[in-house]
Order: C-alpha cells, then structure tokens, then sequence
C-alpha cells in the first residue's frame, strides 16, 4: 500500500514519472538494490503462483474439469505439497512465450494490468458466494461488503480495459482457451456416462439373471471400476459374454469425489454385501485427497470385506469415442473431447493399481 501511495504521490508531483515510477521512487544510487528487490518480489510471486496452478489442477481433476494427470507428492507429512510436471512445463512455456512476444516488462504490464483487475473483480464475486452459500450471510450483508469492494474494482477493470489493445487480450485468450478445455472435458465426461448408462444393464436386473443361471465361478477376487453404483459395469457384460466365467468373488467399486476438501478416514468407504458372492463398495474422497486402491481395500477390510491385493484382478473399461451428429456437443467438441481422453493419466496410475493385475475391456462409444 505504501508503494502505490508512493507512486501515487510521485506521479502526481511530476507527471513524467510515469514512464517508471516504482524506479523513480529512489534516488538514483538504489536503483540497483531496487533491482535486486524487485527480482526477489518476482521469485516469491512465482512461486505462489506455481504452487496456485499445482493445487487448483489437482482440484480440478478431483472434481472432474480436468483429464488424469501425473502427480507427484514431494512430502510424506504434507498433504498439499506436490508436483505435476505437465503444469510446470505448461508454464514455462507459455512464460517463454511472453518474453519473446512482448519483449519488454513495459509492453508486458498491459496484460498484466488486465489479468489483476479482472482478478479481483472474480474473487470479490467469489466471497459472495462464499459469504451466501458457506458462511450463510444475508443478502444484504453480503451485497453491503461485496458492493463496498466492487465500487473500486469494477472502475479499475474499466480503466485498464484501455489496454486490452496493447497486450491485456493475451491472458484473457488464454483463460478463454482453459474454460474451454475445462468445459469440453466436463460435458464430455457428463455424455459419456449417459451413453454407457445407456447401454448398461441395471444391478439388480443382472443378479436376478445370474440367480436364475449361475455362470462358471472361478477361484480368485474380480474388482470392476464402475462410474455408477445402480449399473453394471460394462467390462462385466463383456467378460460375461466372451469368457463365460465369474470369479468366486465380485465387488464393483465406484469412486466418488465430493465437492469438500477431505472425507473422514471413517467415512471413506461404503460396503453393500449383495449376497452370492457380491460386493457393492463406494469409495468417497474430497477434492483435496489422492484416490489409492491400496487406501480402499484397508478400509474394506474394516468393513468385513478381505480384498488380497494378491490373486485379484482389476477389470476397467477403455472406451474408444467416436463423434457424431447425436445431440450434446459439437462435432469438433467431442474431436477435442476424444484428444483429452485419448491423452488423460491411465486408471491404473491414477488410482495406483498395479499394472500386471489389471485386465482393460475396450468398448466403442458413439458421443
């Protein structure tokens, strides 16, 4: 605050400050040690922000607007400590792309101008949704605070509009493609399951089939991915259909991320014994926390349900996605859809299940 007084003072003492008023603070002997601090403000800036990026894209594949990444934790006590190299290299790039593009910190301050006004006018609209939704304010508490704080953002985005021109259309391009990806990703992922809902089987219809002619059982632990507690999972039909066996035991296991920060220990999983072999588990995991398969059979050990790692084989769908003409996306929507998923984290390394355990069914799915 005092640094934006200072400018705010110096400018309007000598207008032709302007041109580099944090430098002209100074005399001119602290121009280097200015130099240095400013660097310094840089480093520290940087590195929130690639913390930030780290953070809210594993919220965001928790949660289902981003595909399947790699992460990397680099500490055993600290849960928010991670790493994901495709936003690292995401960032350097695109850091690459600004230097070379605008050349200058002056030609560059444009967007930057654009991206921090626009900024806070998105997190004041956020805290009244936060101070509505979460802290249950009134309407006109809420308002009252967040109308105080528009009253300075809203004039400032106006005036830095001024340098959409001059560079402030480059972070508002690339927000601009992220939504994009994050919306297609999130819509595609809603069609896919309403398609393999489509064509899947009900439960309970299955085990009244499976009671009436029992298949061969097979000595041995089958787990099912599924996306749905109420359907059969498609690699069942398929390896119903092809195989003609059933393994001693079958538990269909659903994956759940709830919109909260982390589910209780205690709360994590959910066992329904069907009977005749059959287990029904959904994991529950907040947005914060890493699925583990490892994590879910401890906990369905203290539900009285015995999954050895050992001896058991993990089926999980992979669709191919074909686009057409049906109702949902556009056709070059669900291209970009296919592409995503096509180059997601595979289940396995996401959900740490072990690679030479698990058995993929490929399917065909028209979006």
């Amino acid at each position: 605050m005092l640094n934006y007084f200072g400018q705010g003072a110096l400018l309007l003492r000598d207008p032709s400050a302007a041109v580099n008023p944090f430098y002209h603070l100074a005399p001119t002997w602290a121009l280097y040690p200015l130099i240095a601090l400013a660097t310094a403000a840089a480093i520290i800036a940087s590195q929130a922000i690639i913390s930030g990026a780290f953070s809210l894209t594993r919220q965001a594949v928790q949660l289902g607007y981003s595909p399947r990444m790699s992460i990397e934790h680099t500490s055993s006590r600290e849960i928010g400590q991670i790493y994901v190299p495709a936003v690292n290299w995401g960032l350097m790039l695109l850091t690459c792309a600004f230097v070379l593009g605008f050349r200058s910190s002056t030609n560059i301050a444009g967007a930057y101008g654009v991206a921090l006004s626009t900024l806070m006018v998105m997190t004041t609209f956020m805290f009244y949704v936060m101070s509505r939704e979460v802290w249950r304010w009134s309407i006109l508490r809420a308002a009252a605070v967040v109308g105080l704080f528009l009253a300075m953002d809203i004039p400032f985005l106006i005036a830095n509009a001024l340098k959409i021109e001059h560079g402030g259309w480059a972070p508002l391009a690339i927000a601009a493609f992220i939504f994009l990806l994050m919306s297609t990703w999130k819509r595609g992922r809603e069609i896919l399951s309403k398609r393999l809902l489509e064509k899947s089987v009900p439960l309970n219809i299955l085990m009244a089939d499976l009671a009436a002619d029992p298949p061969l059982r097979v000595p041995g632990v089958a787990v099912f991915m599924s996306g749905t507690r109420d359907g059969t999972p498609p690699a069942l039909v398929h390896n119903l259909a092809h195989n003609k066996v059933l393994h001693e035991r079958v538990v269909f296991l659903t994956v759940i991320t709830e919109e909260v920060p982390h589910v209780p220990q205690a709360e994590r999983v959910i066992v329904k014994h069907l009977g005749k072999g059959f287990h029904n588990v959904t994991a529950r995991y907040g947005f914060m926390d890493d699925p583990s398969i490892l994590d879910i059979i401890d906990n369905c050990r203290d539900k009285r349900l015995i999954i050895p790692l050992e001896g058991t084989t993990f089926f999980l769908g992979r669709e191919e996605l074909v686009s057409t003409d049906r109702p949902g996306m556009a056709r070059w929507r669900e291209r970009l859809f296919a592409f995503m998923s096509r180059n997601a984290l595979r289940a396995t390394a996401f959900f740490q299940i072990p690679s030479t355990q698990v058995f993929e069914v490929g399917a065909q799915v028209e979006l």
